[in-house]
């Protein structure tokens, strides 16, 4: 700041200003009216005084010219004529007295206790970004006061800013100031000084304050005026006259590239900076053309605070109410739609539940058809003569025999394959089948018998019939004693016929009534199916020992619900319900009619584990997995399922047996899919309301911009109560020639 001094000083009137500060002296003459008390400084015209006014006490400034030879009475003398100008105007230190016929001549001004701006800056560095822009403001209005009175400063700087109690900013020492209608040049401070300015043919401008008026905020932000630097400074010092150094220090300005040391300042906004940017333009016609240019600026930019939070109130505001309509809107949403799925889960469960027992009933009612069916053929007459005259022929005999080896057996069978009276008894079989096949063509909902066959009363196979006629009976001969459907027991007295072959006593008994077996696997075909089977009397007197057994096997999937009832969404499956180790098998499903790995015993490795089962019938939300899912091709099973299950319940003997269920199982997706498509539909006319609502606050924040932004008077700071704020008429003004030295 020390080197921050005005362009009129010659270096000798400088070497005189520091000889006088080398001397000790007492006020130079007494001023009436006030008492001197201290010395507050030398310069080069003289000195200071603190003095106190007699009659009120108030301090006072008092300024003694004591080298009447160094000073420019000319300049003094237009001082106090815009001092005068400037009377009771609170932004500017007032003149409250002068003393022109004193010796020395002296002159009365307010004191300002807290000392010039430049004072304020060198002893705490940079001010806080805040607490400039207030002093900037405050100075700001008060030069606009002084140009609304027709007052050009024309040397603005911070050693010409003091600063009262209040810390309130205050213009001093007019002394190179011009009026409106002076044409005079007029320069300023290095640094400080507009480029234009540092011309001695320049004419007086306020766009010349303008520049100053940044100069000084940019120095409170960073504690050095724009363009000052060691290179600068030297170039200037070093030049020989004042054109010189004028000529240089506007190149140096016009040639450099713009401040931006402000622009590091923390907390500096957007605002600040292009106002500093734009007062200290190189450029005239850059700059703000007036003081008053600036404080429109400065009130803009308080309103623009001002209305921020509001902005931000009503542009956050509706968005945050969106959110939050959104969030509910979800979770509502979501609530809803996971209640309605777990309503139309119940549905589907309640709906499976009665499509279960209608599957139950329906396999149960076509169980007591082959009932009578098995119990009708066993009273044929044809049948008995046939019957008979194989079991009693001598080749059954000797198969009978109980010497008689697996070996032996399997020797004697081909000769047994080839008997007239098995081959008959062979045909009526499969005449009967086939009648039935025809029966099912004209009604698919008829019986369909997969085989029919008979065995004596020692488990012997005399003959037996299939569906496909070109079958060849590989069991005939053989002992099946251990089968259900002979003994009537719960399950196969032993896993292997050719075991059960070779044990040489057997105490199976034949049924004595009509029976529904437990599932078994066919050994020709590898299938799971049942057989209904019912015993032969002699003469067809129940009361007489049963000489043989009659039994008709049915595929488990050949029941005519199973086979008319499947959608690849929604279908019905057969589950082993008896105690023992085939417990929870799945006996029949829709991937067992499509892959031949199925026949050949491979279906016997998917079961329903008892827990689950447990779950089924006691968990309504229970998501069943499709055990068949793993297997090779079931990929269409995977996923979740909503079960159901019913007991078929068997007619045999005096009460009903339970030893199958009945599973229906219907896709998850499937069943919600209702559900889904009125959630999407919803869910579609939300986002096209809330695309409705942002379309029309969008056009309410347009319409809102556009209004903030069109161009309005904004309010003024402080203007004069004579509303003369015209800046300096420029077309008025001629071009002076440079003063004379």
């Amino acid at each position: 700041m020390t080197m921050d001094r005005t362009e009129h000083q010659s270096s000798d009137e400088e070497r005189l200003a520091r000889e006088l500060s080398l001397k000790t002296t007492r006020p130079p003459v007494d001023v009436p009216g006030y008492d001197a008390q201290r010395l507050l400084g030398r310069g080069a015209y003289g000195e200071v005084w603190v003095g106190v006014d007699q009659n009120t006490g108030r301090h006072v400034a008092i300024k003694f010219f004591a080298h009447r030879s160094g000073v420019d009475w000319t300049l003094l003398s237009r001082e106090v004529e815009k001092l005068v100008y400037l009377s009771a105007d609170r932004y500017v230190v007032q003149l409250l007295d002068v003393g022109w016929d004193a010796e020395p001549p002296y002159y009365i001004m307010e004191f300002v206790e807290n000392g010039s701006l430049e004072d304020l800056l060198r002893r705490d560095g940079p001010l806080p970004v805040s607490e400039a822009a207030e002093i900037f403001a405050e100075i700001a209005v008060g030069l606009m006061h002084a140009h609304g009175k027709g007052v050009l400063h024309c040397d603005l700087k911070p050693a010409n800013i003091l600063l009262d109690q209040d810390n309130k900013p205050r213009l001093a020492d007019f002394g190179q100031s011009r009026l409106s209608h002076e044409q005079s040049p007029s320069l300023g401070t290095l640094f400080y000084m507009a480029p234009e300015q540092a011309d001695l043919t320049a004419m007086p401008d306020a766009q010349w304050d303008v520049y100053a008026l940044g100069a000084i905020f940019f120095c409170m932000l960073t504690g050095s005026p724009p363009y000052r630097s060691e290179t600068h400074v030297k170039g200037i010092e070093a030049a020989d006259d004042l054109e010189t150094r004028l000529a240089r220090y506007k190149s140096a300005i016009l040639t450099a590239s713009a401040p931006t040391e402000h622009r590091r300042v923390p907390g500096i906004d957007r605002s600040l900076l292009e106002i500093i940017d734009r007062c200290l333009a190189a450029a005239p016609e850059r700059r703000y053309s007036n003081v008053q240019a600036v404080i429109d600026a400065l009130n803009a930019r308080d309103l623009a605070k001002v209305r921020r939070p509001l902005l931000f109130l009503g542009f956050v505001g509706p968005l945050l109410l969106f959110v939050v309509m959104a969030l509910f809107g979800l979770r509502g949403y979501d609530n809803a739609v996971s209640e309605s799925e777990e309503i139309a889960m119940l549905a589907a469960r309640e709906k499976n539940s009665i499509v279960a027992q209608f599957a139950a009933s329906s396999i149960e009612g076509e169980i007591r058809r082959y009932f009578d069916v098995v119990q009708d053929e066993a009273e044929q007459s044809k049948l008995h003569k046939l019957f008979m005259a194989v079991s009693e022929s001598d080749i059954v005999g000797q198969l009978n025999h109980p010497n008689m080896s697996s070996k032996d057996v399997e020797v004697l069978r081909e000769t047994f394959f080839t008997d007239s009276r098995r081959t008959a008894l062979h045909g009526y079989l499969q005449e009967r089948v086939d009648w039935f096949l025809s029966r099912l063509q004209n009604q698919p909902s008829e019986l369909k018998l997969a085989s029919m066959f008979v065995v004596d009363n020692q488990g012997r196979m005399l003959a037996g019939a299939y569906d496909d006629p070109t079958t060849v009976n590989r069991s005939a001969g053989w002992n099946y004693s251990y089968r259900t459907y002979f003994h009537g027991g719960p399950a196969d007295l032993i896993d292997s016929r050719s075991d059960w072959q070779d044990r040489k006593s057997r105490d199976a008994k034949p049924i004595t009534d009509t029976h529904f077996s437990a599932a078994f696997q066919s050994t020709t075909t590898g299938i799971w199916k049942v057989a209904v089977s019912t015993p032969i009397f002699a003469d067809n007197d129940p009361d007489a020992a049963a000489i043989g057994v009659l039994a008709l096997t049915v595929n488990l999937g050949d029941f005519a619900y199973l086979r008319t009832n499947h959608h690849p969404d929604h279908f019905a499956v057969l589950i082993d319900g008896r105690r023992g180790p085939n417990h929870g098998v799945i006996l029949q499903h829709p991937l067992f009619d499509q892959l031949s790995a199925t026949r050949s015993g491979e279906a016997s490795r998917f079961r329903v584990g008892a827990e689950q089962l447990l779950r089924i019938r006691s968990d309504a939300n229970y998501r069943y997995d499709d055990p068949v899912a793993i297997a090779d091709g079931g990929e269409a099973f995977r996923g979740d399922w909503i079960p159901a299950t019913e007991w078929v319940r068997l007619p045999d003997g005096p009460g009903d047996k339970q030893e199958m269920i009945v599973l229906v199982q219907e896709r998850y997706r499937k069943a919600l899919v209702p559900v889904r498509s009125l959630g999407s539909k919803l869910k579609r006319e939300g986002i096209w309301a809330l695309v409705g609502v942002i379309a029309v606050v969008l056009v309410l924040w347009y319409v809102v911009i556009r209004v903030l932004s069109e161009p309005r008077l904004v309010a003024r700071r402080g203007l004069p109560t004579n509303g003369n704020s015209h800046s300096t008429p420029v077309q008025n003004l001629t071009t002076l020639p440079a003063p004379r030295k």
